[in-house]
């Protein structure tokens, strides 16, 4: 079955990461996962921490560990602004396995100065990253 691609441009901080045609996007939003395919209506969505799916014209997935940032789709043109991104095949585990267990031990061993939700979030962004990491493998 042929699946029409759109124009997918996903940037991060400080880069282009990927720019080409795609034929389907599967993003987490904050309110659940969601998915963008050729025609879709015209959306803006907040992103929260998970894997980003992108299927390319040749059929190939890539994946993505991301955290925050925004997508707009319009008139087969999709814009993803993410505030963190790292390729599946990039992920460093042990760094995130490492990062995991500084999250976890702030947010077990509290002192009165620490941000919690600040913990919270750092944890789960390694857990995303090294569940990402997981599926590449």
């Amino acid at each position: 079955m042929y699946e029409k691609p759109f124009s997918l441009e996903i940037v991060g901080p400080d880069k282009v990461v990927f720019k080409s045609e795609a034929t389907s996007l599967t993003a987490p939003g904050v309110d659940g996962m969601f998915q963008v395919l050729y025609n879709h209506a015209p959306l803006l969505a907040q992103l929260g921490i998970g894997r980003m799916t992108i299927k390319t014209v040749e059929g190939k997935d890539s994946d993505y560990a991301v955290s925050g940032g925004f997508v707009e789709v319009r008139n087969n043109q999709v814009v993803v602004l993410v505030d963190t991104v790292e390729a599946a095949q990039a992920i460093d585990v042990s760094r995130a396995n490492a990062a995991k267990d500084r999250a976890w031990e702030r947010l077990h061993n509290r002192s009165r100065d620490i941000d919690v939700e600040r913990a919270q979030l750092a944890f789960l962004r390694a857990l995303n990253r090294i569940r990402v990491a997981g599926r590449a493998a």
